[in-house]
């Protein structure tokens, strides 16, 4: 294979643009991809200050350095979750990045500042591990873009992620769910900051290639409470069909927001007011992370 633009070796080739590229070019074509998203959807521009959700991960790593290629202000916020190994890999390779590139990079300890952690909020709850660990990041991180100003909360989720969250929602025909499912959410009155995905023209095996062609450290492994998680057996089922039919998810994803997503949207919005605890944007009187908290920071066998 050839570069599509220099005609020397490529190093990835990215079937659904029918091209290939060398490592040099293929970092020109994902800052492209990424630009292009924040313009067409009109995430944020130079001035606004962003604020993103970093994992450790390839996906908000590479994020974070294109972004900051590209020229805009970022800083991090990293969640330490508590998942053991996993959870100290994670921060130490989001600071890592950080202090290599002298960026500012925020650090919130889910135990120190809320009295739980992960596994022990999936086991006093019925929701489960990833349940309870999307709840408290939402939550988290919109508390902390908030109260530091940021403008924007910015998100890591790529192609892959999206897509199969889609394919979920419209497998169950979840309403509230394919109303929400949008690349901005804007902020609200209520207190939810503006959260953007700039990353969704980009596929997770390119944000890997992105990250060793700019010798990016990152967590490899995967969460071990996500073994048997539903999005990822959507995702390999998603990736069967991409083989087949390269462009499938691209297609799939953008068909819904230009023409799916508009009739989703035309229904009235839930009307939101401040939790009666904490004062977060919530549907009823208590908002559910308040909930999962009331029950997880209990200690064992207290309230059973």
């Amino acid at each position: 294979m050839r570069c599509r633009v220099c005609r020397s070796r490529a190093a990835i080739e990215v079937r659904r643009h029918n091209a290939a590229f060398c490592g040099e070019h293929f970092v020109e074509h994902i800052h492209r991809q990424v630009q292009r998203t924040i313009e067409d959807f009109e995430m944020f521009n130079s001035d606004d200050r962003l604020l993103l959700g970093v994992s450790g991960g390839k996906d908000s790593l590479a994020l974070w350095e294109i972004l900051t290629e590209l020229g805009y202000r970022v800083d991090g916020v990293n969640l330490e979750l508590g998942i053991g190994a996993y959870s100290v890999d994670s921060t130490n390779y989001s600071r890592v990045f950080a202090d290599q590139r002298d960026l500012t990079l925020l650090e919130v300890d889910l135990q120190d500042e809320f009295g739980f952690d992960i596994p022990a909020a999936a086991a006093s709850s019925s929701r489960t591990a990833c349940s309870a660990c999307g709840l408290s990041k939402r939550y988290v991180l919109n508390s902390v873009a908030r109260r530091g100003g940021y403008n924007v909360l910015v998100m890591g989720h790529n192609l892959d992620d999206e897509a199969a969250t889609l394919f979920s929602n419209v497998a169950s025909w979840n309403i509230d769910y394919l109303a929400r499912q949008h690349p901005v959410l804007v902020e609200t009155d209520a207190g939810l900051a503006r959260k953007v995905k700039p990353l969704i023209r980009v596929a997770e095996r390119e944000t890997a290639a992105y990250a060793v062609i700019r010798g990016i450290d990152y967590e490899i492994d995967e969460c071990p409470m996500a073994n048997g998680n539903t999005i990822n057996r959507i995702k390999e089922q998603l990736n069967a069909m991409e083989q087949q039919r390269p462009g499938f998810k691209q297609r799939f994803l953008f068909g819904f927001l230009e023409r799916g997503s508009p009739i989703f949207n035309e229904g009235p919005r839930p009307v939101l007011t401040a939790c009666s605890v904490c004062g977060s944007p919530t549907t009823g009187d208590v908002c559910a992370f308040c909930k999962l908290q009331d029950r997880a920071a209990k200690p064992t066998g207290e309230g059973q």
